[in-house]
């Protein structure tokens, strides 16, 4: 008597995603997978595959999967810390680096984090230090605000604040692998505040 043959399941067919609908499913399938299994688990095919798309629509759209990475890391990052404006530049600050600090404590944050810090090839320099100039100078804007109102001194250099303020919390995740507690922000905060004060 023959023995019964376990079925083959196929894959599901790609579905016909377009534009906007097909770029916002590999954004988020891209995320997703680097947040579950690292770089590695990131290819263009598990990308496409998980997001229920063609491989081809994939290099079509971003032509490489650097790009492809590089265009998730900066879309999510930028969802998940809004640039806040509240008028008042301790306000802002504490926003910003409580949202820094709760998106570090996700799966993907951590993932994208270590993405941008990544040992970088002659290809993909200038797209990581993109990144990173961009990030940095999104921020730089709530000090410029914050100048302008008054709040800090003129002479005061956005970017070394911004960085003063940014390294303790990613050295606290990197490093000691602590959470980012209300009181630590609010510490730095007022540390940053204290030298950035009118004299």
């Amino acid at each position: 008597m023959p023995q019964d043959e376990t079925p083959q399941v196929k894959p599901a067919a790609p579905l016909r995603r377009r534009g906007a609908a097909m770029r916002r499913a590999v954004l988020d399938a891209t995320v997703r997978l680097l947040a579950e299994g690292g770089l590695e688990a990131a290819t263009v095919a598990a990308v496409a595959a998980a997001a229920g798309v063609h491989e081809t629509s994939v290099y079509r759209n971003w032509g490489t999967r650097e790009d492809l990475l590089r265009e998730a890391l900066a879309d999510y990052t930028d969802q998940a810390l809004p640039l806040p404006d509240t008028g008042s530049l301790r306000e802002d600050l504490h926003q910003l680096l409580t949202a820094l600090g709760a998106f570090l404590d996700t799966p993907e944050g951590p993932a994208l984090l270590h993405l941008s810090i990544a040992p970088a090839t002659a290809e993909t320099r200038s797209g990581r230090d993109a990144y990173w100039a961009d990030r940095l100078a999104r921020a730089e804007q709530l000090l410029h605000r914050a100048a302008a109102r008054g709040e800090i001194r003129p002479d005061a250099d956005p970017r070394a604040a911004v960085e003063a303020l940014m390294s303790p919390l990613l050295a606290r995740h990197l490093l000691l692998g602590e959470p980012v507690t209300p009181a630590y922000v609010t510490a730095l905060v007022d540390l940053a505040l204290n030298g950035l004060a009118p004299r």
